[in-house]
């Protein structure tokens, strides 16, 4: 009889097995050496051997499975997308190591958000005899499939780049930094403005309200997977957002060119232009200047749109009355008259804090003035204004308001709308051509203290000396002298003092 070499001398099963094979031996012996007697007694003899060894070999059997069972080691397969990366003890090992690597990788990157890739990780039981799982080999080598990146929100500006920051929430508020950077401030109550990127001489006094603020390009947000070094904090994408490149730029001069012109092809404001080249006056330009249009141009454009209303005071109309009483060229006044107010609204819309655009879109009359009453000789001289003045076009837009814009004095007001330009009011034409800066201009002299200018006209239809009433075509629009574009210039002057046209229209 043979034993198995793997069994253990001493284990319960082996000694049970050990006695009986020793009592069969014994047995055996004893009926080889018995005395010879009949046949029967010795097959009995030979059979009780045969009975006594298979009992004893089923009990080596079952004595060896027993053993087998007690070392059969059960372990599991580890698998990372279906693919065996090899064998643990147990998952909990690897979960460890899995928790363990997050922990790690967020740490390395604490201020933005760390994705660890797992993969699918999954496990299958399985066991062995005697089985030695590789646990420690297993989770090196799948440590080493693992993959890390960062999440984040790409932002581009009509279609470029800008930045990634770490979400949407940090990209949002960035956006909203950019608007407040150019936008004026507003009290928080009212919505007025109370500091403004632009400032000009109705500021004081002036009612002020931030209608629209918005930003007029195309911004793209999207979230992305990025290397975490790729991700720029809140600070840094803001500047990129609104320091922009600052690249001297030069413009000379050609023939045909004006401000407002030269502001539109190259799509600057004209206050740049004043800003950059203060020795411009009045407009004037010539052949052959070089211009500095130098301009910081932020990666985004902010635009705005404000409202601002101001209240000036008009003088009183003049009402002449005749008396037969009274030689010809006499005149009395019989009442003063007080001035009115109107409130005069306009909209500035601005980019990045540079005035684009300045519209008269309403006037409110607060309070009517009472008319100044003067009595003349009844004869009336031709060519003398009511001192009530109409609009000198009609469909009137008006482009450029009365007064100081960056640093410079603008006498009257720039109007479009139709073409033919009338006669603000009575008067006798006392210039009619050429006027340096104006072009084709014309000058009404009222006879009443007052006189109006008609500039840049295309040309003229009047002539010195002619004698015209309120509403006789002037000329039509143009763009003679130093002008911005088609349109009128209207002055209306008093005493020899420029007054607001919009006091008296």
């Amino acid at each position: 009889m043979t034993v198995n070499k793997d069994s253990k001398p001493g284990s319960a099963g082996w000694q049970a097995v050990l006695r009986l094979y020793r009592y069969v031996r014994k047995a055996a012996v004893s009926a080889v050496k018995a005395p010879e007697g009949a046949s029967g007694n010795r097959y009995r003899r030979v059979a009780v051997i045969a009975v006594a060894i298979g009992v004893v070999g089923v009990l080596a059997v079952a004595g060896g499975k027993q053993y087998v069972k007690a070392n059969t080691v059960d372990y599991y397969n580890v698998l990372m997308n279906d693919q065996l990366v090899g064998t643990v003890d147990k998952p909990e090992s690897v979960e460890a190591m899995l928790l363990s690597k997050a922990d790690e990788v967020k740490k390395s990157h604490p201020d933005v958000n760390m994705v660890l890739d797992t993969g699918k990780v999954s496990y299958e039981p399985a066991s062995g005899y005697k089985a030695d799982p590789e646990t420690e080999a297993t989770i090196a080598k799948l440590e080493g499939m693992l993959t890390t990146y960062a999440t984040g929100v790409e932002v581009k500006v009509n279609g470029k780049v800008i930045g990634v920051v770490k979400d949407r929430e940090t990209a949002d508020r960035i956006m909203e930094k950019v608007k407040d950077k150019f936008a004026p401030q507003t009290s928080a109550k009212s919505g007025k403005v109370t500091a403004l990127a632009y400032s000009s001489d109705m500021d004081a006094g002036s009612d002020r309200k931030l209608k629209k603020v918005e930003i007029i390009d195309d911004i793209d947000k999207t979230a992305v997977n990025v290397d975490p070094t790729k991700i720029v904090d809140e600070k840094t994408l803001y500047q990129k957002l609104v320091v922009g490149n600052l690249t001297s730029t030069k413009y000379t001069v050609r023939e045909g060119d004006c401000v407002g012109c030269i502001a539109s092809s190259m799509n600057i404001s004209k206050q740049v232009i004043y800003e950059n080249n203060p020795w411009i006056e009045d407009d004037l330009i010539k052949v052959g200047d070089v211009l500095d249009l130098t301009v910081k141009k932020p990666a985004v454009t902010v635009r705005t749109v404000e409202s601002v209303a101001e209240v000036v005071t008009t003088d009183p109309q003049v009402v002449y009355r005749t008396s037969a009483n009274m030689r010809v060229g006499e005149s009395k006044v019989l009442q003063q008259g007080s001035g009115g107010k109107k409130r005069l609204t306009y909209r500035l819309t601005k980019d990045n804090g540079y005035l684009m655009s300045e519209e008269l879109i309403g006037y409110e009359v607060l309070k009517k003035g009472t008319p100044k009453i003067v009595v003349k000789g009844t004869k009336v001289v031709q060519g003398e204004g009511s001192g009530v003045f109409a609009w000198p076009i009609s469909s009137h837009t008006l482009s450029s308001s009365f007064g100081r814009r960056w640093g410079k004095q603008h006498e009257g007001v720039d109007l479009v709308g139709s073409s033919t330009i009338m006669a603000a009011d009575d008067g006798v034409v006392e210039f009619a051509g050429q006027k340096n800066g104006y072009g084709n201009c014309v000058i009404i002299n009222h006879k009443n203290g007052y006189k109006t200018l008609y500039g840049h006209m295309k040309s003229i239809s009047v002539k010195s000396g002619q004698i015209l009433e309120k509403g006789d075509k002037v000329g039509v629009m143009g763009n003679t002298g130093h002008s911005t574009g088609t349109h009128l210039h209207f002055e209306i002057q008093k005493n020899g003092v420029v007054q607001n046209p919009l006091k008296y229209l």
